[in-house]
């Protein structure tokens, strides 16, 4: 039986922080390489089944950003400490434990283990590229082996199909799909959005609260990209709980949709209305240096940066106050 083997080196990171190793993040640049070589994956009929990663901070973003952008939910990939910062050895113990009902692996990691591993693998000898270096930062290497159980793999069985870097791939990201011909900065899901208009009865009146934006200069609701494998409705629930630090029931019917211009293209945004329950305490807010705001909705209206919201609005304080 034919299994394929994906190494992925993580994106480029950022060593211009204060993080320790384990928890330095990405560089922008990491991200969107990260991102093209999931583009590729998928344009390449190279979707995972199976996906496991070193749990460090920069490995695990390179995992979502490829992950998503092919469509895979985040629930795919699967942390595995042996990876980060391992020898050749726990490499190959941590591919042996890869389930057989996964044809294709994904495994994300580091060099120097992920190059060894990589030439320790191949049936053949290698060849060094100019600058030495067998897979730089977001480079994956592809590689066919003849086992019937992961636990089969051993050193010297794999043919290395590709190496490919993301200097190889082209600019920008294909629009509306995978395949389409337009090209555009982000990928195509970013262009997808969904957002909550957040309320509640406060003294026997309706009350919606509003965030400050992330640079503090305007009130808007919480509002993000159409995560890949969650519903409108739960993607808009967990900007919710990140950008706002708020639970509740969302409903089942938008209150409208609008537009915007963003990213080189156009963003189409579905709102929903979200009943909040809980305002979590600022320890457990992701993003409490933005400050949060109860206010009524003639005042929202006045304060809300996004004025498209404002239909919306009307229509959420008809709902539920006729019932």
């Amino acid at each position: 039986m034919k299994r394929e083997l994906l190494l992925l080196r993580h994106g480029k990171s950022d060593w211009n922080t204060d993080a320790d190793d384990f928890h330095r993040p990405l560089k922008d640049r990491g991200k969107r390489d990260a991102q093209r070589m999931g583009v590729w994956l998928q344009q390449q009929g190279l979707v995972p089944d199976y996906v496991v990663s070193s749990p460090a901070e920069r490995a695990m973003v390179t995992a979502e950003k490829t992950c998503k952008v092919m469509g895979c939910p985040v629930s795919r990939i699967h942390p595995e400490h042996r990876i980060y910062a391992a020898d050749p050895g726990s490499l190959l113990a941590v591919i042996r434990a890869c389930p057989d009902a996964a044809r294709r692996v994904l495994l994300i990691g580091h060099n120097p283990g992920l190059e060894e591993v990589l030439e320790l693998l191949s049936a053949e000898a290698l060849e060094t590229p100019p600058d030495g270096k067998l897979l730089p930062t977001a480079t994956l290497a592809h590689l066919e082996l003849e086992v019937d159980h992961w636990e089969q793999v051993r050193w010297g069985i794999a043919r290395v199909r590709a190496i490919t870097r993301p200097s190889a791939l082209a600019e920008g990201f294909p629009y509306p799909d995978h395949q389409g011909k337009e090209r555009r900065d982000r990928p195509a899901y970013y262009y997808t959005q969904s957002s909550v208009i957040p309320y509640r009865i406060h003294d026997g009146g309706l009350e919606i609260l509003l965030i400050s934006s992330s640079k503090k200069k305007h009130w808007v609701v919480p509002k993000g990209i159409h995560e890949p494998g969650l519903t409108a409705q739960a993607s808009a629930a967990k900007e919710a709980f990140e950008e706002a630090g708020i639970e509740g029931a969302i409903g089942d019917e938008p209150l409208g949709v609008y537009r915007y211009p963003k990213w080189g293209g156009t963003c189409t945004v579905t709102v929903y209305p979200m009943a909040v329950t809980r305002e979590v305490p600022e320890r457990e807010w992701e993003e409490s240096h933005r400050g949060r705001r109860w206010v009524t909705p003639s005042k929202a209206r006045k304060l809300l940066k996004q004025k498209q919201l404002i239909p919306m609005l009307d229509a959420l304080e008809t709902r539920v106050l006729t019932g």
